[in-house]
């Protein structure tokens, strides 16, 4: 008995110092939860307080533009004040629990925002009015020369924060603790509405990557804007001719069900000399990638790649020369992935 003794104390004492460790992080966090919680609040405050309230009052916009412009941000903003107060009486998980309630706020205030900044960006070219008292609430000291569009991505960074606040506490409260569980679906709750958010910018981002790559080209033939279809990569590739031609710059632009071949309009064109003329469109389930030798992932390689006969022009077996280029570093690793993934699902 002698000798277990002193194991039995030294277990004992390891696991009453693991859960000092998670309480003394747990508070910091907690505490780092709180101090963030009032920045956020002040700065919302001064979106809520001298924008919100004062254009209800003064009738300025329209109630559905002024919906539009700003959303669900009001009981996003009562929402944070009720988490804020349970912080402060040290009600931690109640706090989350109740707050968690209203994150679909969140994720309502993400779908909205792109029209959100449209509907503003109309209203200043539109109402003189509105123009003026946008400058001036924005003058106030309070501002410290930030805009209003500066402010109203706040909601969603401070989603990307409780992601990880949330983590931590969770990380450093006991499994056999009363609040244990409440957090767990605090964490449960922010990340589904954080991957709903982060799904939104995904598709908005893409949205404009293929308009974008739509008015690079040369006239409207060739419709890049085709729902389902997600954007790349893109870069200048070096075309080799199977005849034993003369290498030729190409700029290429691949996609999730295509692969477009372009040159550079003639640079004294009076409208398109900034342009790209499309040569060629390859659907991706009838590519084949091959490395004919080189690295794919470093700064150089052949590749041979099997396309079918366009039916604008006729080229097969091109070869590619992959350039060093920031934004197609990984051409070949990159086409040959998706290339044999849509074969596979075809």
């Amino acid at each position: 008995m002698s000798d277990s003794s002193p194991l039995f104390m030294a277990g004992a004492n390891t696991v009453e110092e693991q859960r000092a460790r998670w309480e003394r992080k747990r508070s910091r966090t907690a505490k780092e939860l709180l101090e963030t919680e009032h920045d956020y609040l002040e700065q919302l405050d001064l979106v809520v307080t001298f924008f919100v309230t004062i254009l209800k009052a003064k009738g300025m916009l329209k109630s559905a533009v002024l919906e539009t412009i700003f959303g669900p941000l009001e009981p996003i903003y009562s929402a944070s004040q009720a988490l804020s107060l349970h912080l402060e009486r040290g009600n931690l998980a109640l706090g989350l629990e109740n707050f968690c309630q209203n994150l679909e706020l969140y994720g309502q205030y993400a779908e909205n925002l792109e029209q959100a900044n449209k509907t503003l960006k109309e209203q200043l070219r539109k109402n003189k009015s509105f123009r003026r008292f946008k400058k001036l609430q924005e003058s106030r000291p309070q501002f410290q020369g930030r805009k209003l569009e500066d402010l109203l991505p706040l909601p969603l960074q401070r989603l990307h924060q409780y992601k990880h606040f949330f983590r931590d506490l969770l990380e450093n409260t006991s499994p056999d603790s009363a609040e244990c569980q409440k957090l767990a679906k605090a964490v449960k709750s922010v990340s589904k509405v954080s991957w709903w958010v982060q799904d939104i910018i995904r598709k908005r981002e893409n949205s404009l990557q293929l308009l974008r790559v739509q008015k690079l080209l040369k006239g409207q033939k060739t419709q890049v804007l085709t729902p389902g279809r997600w954007y790349i990569r893109e870069g200048w590739l070096l075309v080799v001719p199977s005849k034993g031609e003369e290498l030729k710059h190409r700029m290429f632009f691949l996609f999730s069900d295509i692969f477009i071949a372009t040159k550079p309009c003639h640079p004294l064109h009076l409208l398109n000399s900034k342009k790209l003329v499309c040569q060629a469109v390859y659907p991706l389930h009838q590519c084949i990638v091959d490395k004919v030798f080189g690295h794919t992932k470093s700064q150089g390689g052949l590749l041979s790649v099997s396309l079918p006969i366009p039916a604008s022009r006729h080229i097969s077996g091109v070869r590619l020369v992959k350039q060093v280029s920031s934004c197609l570093s990984s051409s070949g690793a990159e086409m040959k992935r998706v290339l044999t993934t849509v074969k596979a699902m075809n």
